[in-house]
């Protein structure tokens, strides 16, 4: 059974959640990839406004392709996470509360989430066709430059994650890594 969960969300709203955990969000999210990633740290590092409100937010690492006809988006599959490991620990503390991608997450990113709280997410990379069907609206709203890495704005329902990394330092990752040992 997966969990429900809205956003925005409050630190109070992901604290329970472990790493395993099966997911379904509602709400909004937000798409960056590690160019748009450069340049919002780079915005707040210059005293300036991101381009959408940090706090309580969820970011998907992500960059769809084009939309069909009477379709908000085409397939909008996961990227690799540790690209944006440079840039999601100033992030974490600034209240980002989420973020969803593929792949291990580095110790620096880890140590902020559970400082700060902030959970990561896991999208099945593969299945952008699927997780398109639970994005209800998307808008772009920063650096349209960047193309498929721009900024977009997403109302979801029932997007499915699986919590990687939760903000008490458990790694679904290393504790399957751990059961495959154990065989």
């Amino acid at each position: 059974m997966a969990i429900q969960l809205k956003t925005p969300f409050q630190k109070q709203d992901i604290e329970f959640l472990r790493s395993g955990d099966r997911v379904l969000i509602s709400g909004v999210i937000y798409t960056a990839r590690d160019a748009a990633h450069k340049r919002i740290v780079e915005a707040i590092l210059n005293g300036k406004e991101a381009p959408m409100e940090i706090e309580g937010q969820v970011i998907y690492f992500a960059g769809p392709s084009p939309a069909r006809p009477g379709k908000p988006v085409g397939s909008i599959g996961p990227t690799t996470s540790y690209r944006m490991d440079p840039y999601s620990p100033l992030l974490i503390e600034k209240g980002l509360r989420g973020m969803i991608g593929k792949g291990n997450r580095t110790e620096a990113v880890k140590a902020a989430m559970k400082k700060f709280g902030c959970v990561y997410f896991g999208a099945t990379g593969g299945a952008g066709a699927t997780i398109a069907k639970s994005i209800l609206e998307l808008e772009i709203i920063a650096y349209e430059d960047l193309g498929p890495e721009a900024v977009r704005r997403l109302v979801v329902i029932d997007f499915p994650a699986v919590v990687i990394n939760d903000m008490h330092g458990g790694d679904l990752y290393e504790s399957a890594k751990s059961s495959v040992r154990e065989i």
